[in-house]
Formats: structure tokens, sequence, C-alpha cells
């Protein structure tokens, strides 16, 4: 990587940190404003939610060190709907996931054929992030369809 590529990749790095940082504040706040009869499970996915994206940030914060950059302090945009019904938390969680996801394509699209680890990262957290948005994708859907849902 020439020094404008790698600082290229030390800015999107540090802004998917910042994105899956706010998506742990999103997932922590949202599984404390579930209620019902379906809690539980709910609450778990969420808090697994949580611990993924801690794991996800810290990452990045390990490639942008790599790099020889400084990790991000921010958290990416929080915005407090006041929406708690699961279909809203699962609506707000597909944008979030979606947002993150174009990230780490632009991250793709700079590592390519420029450095092996991070175009393998951007990859790996590319799939990550699909299979998940494909999940809760699946979650809005009701049961019987199986066509995708769309907003």
């Amino acid at each position: 990587m020439n020094e404008t590529e790698n600082k290229n990749a030390i800015e999107i790095l540090n802004r998917i940190m910042e994105l899956e940082l706010a998506g742990v504040v999103r997932y922590t706040h949202y599984s404390l404003m579930v209620y019902g009869y379906n809690r539980i499970p709910i609450v778990s996915w969420l808090k697994g939610n949580a611990d993924e994206s801690l794991a996800h940030a810290y990452k990045a914060g390990e490639f942008v060190t790599m790099l020889g950059g400084h990790p991000s302090l921010k958290i990416g945009p929080l915005l407090e709907t006041e929406k708690h019904d699961i279909g809203d938390i699962l609506r707000e969680s597909l944008d979030q996931e979606r947002s993150t996801l174009e990230v780490y394509y632009e991250l793709l699209k700079v590592s390519e054929g420029t450095s092996v680890a991070l175009e393998e990262y951007a990859r790996e957290m590319i799939l990550l992030e699909e299979m998940h948005l494909d999940e809760v994708n699946k979650m809005l859907r009701k049961p019987g369809d199986l066509e995708p849902f769309n907003e």
C-alpha cells in the first residue's frame, strides 16, 4: 500500500470502528427495551449482536494500529426514535447493518490488489454482515413469506 492508500484505509477502518461501536450502544439499548412473552430469546439475540459489534470494532481498531494509525474515540450516529416495537427495532437494525456493510465495501475497494490482509478482512466482514442482514430480513417476514422483506 502506498501512503495515500494507507491513509484512506485507516480513515475507513476508523469509520467502521465508529459504526460498530454505535451498534454496541444500539443493541444494548434495544435489549433493555424488549417486553412481552418472547423477551428472553430476543434479548439474548440482541445482546449477542452487541457483543459481536464490539468484537468487530476491536478488530477494525487492530487494523488501524497495524497500519500505523490512531483508533478513533468517536461513536457513529445514534438516533433515539422512541420506537421499541420489535419490528421497529429490527428495521432500525437493518438500516444500521446496511450502513456498516457499505463501509466494508469501501474498504474492500481500497484494499483490493494492495493488501491481502485487509482485502481478506473486508471480504470476511462483508460475508458476516450480509448473513446478518439476511437473518434480520427473515425475522421481518411473516411466516410463509418467501420473498425478502422490502421497506
